[in-house]
């Protein structure tokens, strides 16, 4: 056996460690060629000590490698190499930061493999103080012409947001390949400045160079942020063999901007060009039929999920999106089979199941999850606050506030918006306020939560005065503020400021009213007893009135007497909604009131002959018990 041979040598030895390290059992085949230079003593020979220092961290065994690192007298920059590697490919940026100071200050010099690896845990950390000082040392240690490290260099400049130093870098190189301008544009995508990118593009020839799939996957990325989603998907048209990442990176644009039909339609498109998707295009996919609810599509997914990748990848990557959709849909099974079934379920998962249960209205299984969540200790951010607010009770929903206090920041606006919605529901307004009052940043929606909590409570003139405030602090009311603003009037029995709101709406934010917004006027017109001017209303809106409208017409007519018109508005609610009951009952009752019997039993017989019975009386204090 040659490692019995007497004249065995170093150099043999170390090229039966250079072996693959990647082949069958790498672990047990480093171990023993270990164990065999400790037989030898060749334990202190710092040439394979170094090689094998560099073995175990390409196979992640931190212990065995640092416990030979530090037997290294002086390790040689192959050694710390190695080190500064393991740390970037396992996120651990603080540490190869940290690891290349400390080789820094015992006097070892960084070739180009140490520069790439340091500069690529800079990027990733968002550290430009630490990248400005690698940069300095490439150019002490002549580097500034090594392709790999400018590429490195214009990368981390790029992600840290310096796109002045990103372009300096690149200018300034001798030689360029497709990947400089590649990290180059990806810089300009990412503070979004897209057409600065496709620009940069049509100046590849320059450099004899051609754009590759890369480019253009990053032009079209480019273009999906800024909203731009038609012309990306121009752009992918222009492709000759566009990749399933390509197809993705428009599908997600779609996606992101809300257009999910259109992102439907890219995919239709991918499948019948013959690209197989990945994980992450059905992960996507799904995303875009949870929100159009497209629950056979999901279905008819997740089975060719399932048949072309491992359930632990396919899920990996579109397990959440499956437990959100059948969670949405009440599919209590599929939704806790797929949950089971993950072997990393993170937050988002655990978000995505109570957030599904939540919206759906199974609150009693939302919580129960939420609960668990807590239970295994894992760490919620603002959605899973936000998912399970809502359908929590004011006890639940402080002790919930008390959590976010200690734990969210006061930029999660998210947090903060959601217990404000949570206090007002429950009733306790002032509660409601002091959180309002205690953010320091708001957006919109915080200020739509609180003008509609005070209009839920019948809060009319808090809810006006709070909505003249919003405009005082610089923010532009949208259309839910004016929804909130004008059901607050409407339930304080505030017509006039009502109907001026109204008007101001479309006078000075040029905002068109919504059929909500005329329901709202017509409500408060009708509750004061003007239900005159509520047709009116209902005349200008354009279109078919729904239900909801003629039912506050009928309403009014039935608080202040009106018989006419509330025949009226039951004409047409027996039309729109022929098996509601109630409103047999509410027009019945109100002829009976007039005195018109008759009139009054024949709403009752077409009532019967349409099968319905009048509604049972109930109350809600008792159903909750």
């Amino acid at each position: 056996m040659r490692w019995c041979d007497p004249l065995f040598k170093r150099s043999e030895l170390f090229l039966q460690i250079l072996q693959n390290p990647t082949k069958s059992k790498p672990m047990q085949h480093l171990h023993r060629s270990h164990q065999l230079t400790i037989v030898h003593g060749l334990q202190s020979d710092p040439f394979i000590t170094t090689r094998l220092v560099q073995l175990y961290f390409y196979n992640d065994d931190l212990r065995s490698a640092s416990h030979l690192f530090d037997t290294l007298p002086h390790p040689n920059v192959f050694a710390w190499t190695s080190l500064l590697a393991f740390h970037s490919r396992h996120a651990r940026h603080h540490d190869c930061l940290l690891t290349y100071s400390h080789m820094r200050s015992v006097g070892v010099a960084p070739d180009g493999y140490v520069f790439p690896t340091v500069l690529r845990s800079c990027a990733r950390s968002g550290s430009l103080e630490h990248g400005t000082m690698v940069h300095a040392d490439v150019f002490k240690f002549g580097l500034d012409v090594n392709l790999k490290t400018c590429n490195s260099m214009i990368d981390m400049y790029s992600k840290c947001g310096d796109l002045k130093d990103a372009r300096r870098v690149f200018d300034a190189m001798v030689r360029r390949e497709v990947l400089s301008w590649n990290s180059m544009l990806s810089g300009y995508v990412g503070v979004g400045s897209v057409d600065l990118a496709v620009a940069m593009v049509g100046s590849m020839g320059s450099d004899g160079l051609e754009p590759d799939s890369v480019t253009w996957n990053t032009v079209m990325d480019g273009y999906c942020r800024a909203g731009r989603c038609m012309e990306a998907e121009a752009v992918l048209c222009q492709m000759a063999e566009p990749s399933v990442v390509s197809w993705t990176t428009v599908m997600l644009g779609y996606s992101r901007a809300g257009d999910h039909e259109t992102a439907l339609r890219v995919f239709e498109r991918m499948i019948g060009g013959l690209v197989k998707p990945d994980c992450d295009a059905l992960s996507c996919v799904l995303s875009s039929c949870r929100h159009l609810g497209a629950l056979k599509l999901a279905r008819e997914i997740h089975g060719f999920g399932l048949k072309t990748a491992s359930i632990d990848v396919f899920y990996s990557s579109a397990g959440a999106a499956l437990v959100a959709i059948y969670a949405s849909h009440k599919r209590v099974r599929d939704a806790e089979n797929v949950f089971a079934l993950m072997n990393d379920v993170d937050v988002v998962t655990w978000n995505a199941i109570v957030h599904g249960f939540a919206q759906s209205g199974m609150e009693s299984s939302a919580l129960e999850y939420f609960r668990e969540m807590q239970f295994k200790e894992v760490a919620s951010d603002p959605t899973s606050i936000a998912s399970v607010l809502p359908i929590s009770d004011i006890k639940l929903g402080k002790q919930i506030h008390a959590h976010a206090i200690k734990k969210f920041f006061a930029s999660d606006i998210e947090v903060w918006n959601a217990l404000i919605s949570m206090y007002a529901k429950a009733g306790s307004v002032e509660t409601a306020r002091s959180v309002f009052s205690g953010m320091v940043d708001r957006d919109v929606v915080s200020w739509n939560a609180m003008i509609g909590g005070y209009g839920a409570n019948g809060h009319g003139v808090p809810a006006i005065r709070l909505l003249e405030e919003m405009g005082r602090a610089g923010v532009n009311p949208n259309t839910v503020t004016f929804t909130c603003a004008l059901s607050a009037c409407a339930r304080a029995g505030l017509v006039e400021e009502g109907l001026d709101l109204f008007e101001r709406m479309r006078r000075e934010f040029a905002l068109e009213p919504t059929r909500e917004q005329f329901a709202c006027v017509v409500d408060a017109l009708a509750r004061a007893g003007r239900v005159e001017e509520a047709i009116g209303f209902v005349g200008r809106m354009g279109g078919e009135a729904e239900g909801s409208i003629w039912g506050a017409v009928l309403s009014g007519c039935r608080i202040h007497e009106d018989v006419e018109i509330g025949g009226l508005a039951a004409e047409n609610l027996f039309r729109l909604e022929p098996e509601n009951a109630g409103n047999y009952v509410t027009y019945s009752e109100m002829l009976v009131r007039a005195g018109r019997l008759e009139d009054a039993k024949r709403v009752r017989r077409l009532m019967e002959s349409r099968g319905l019975v009048k509604p049972t009386g109930s109350s809600w204090i008792d159903a909750k018990k």
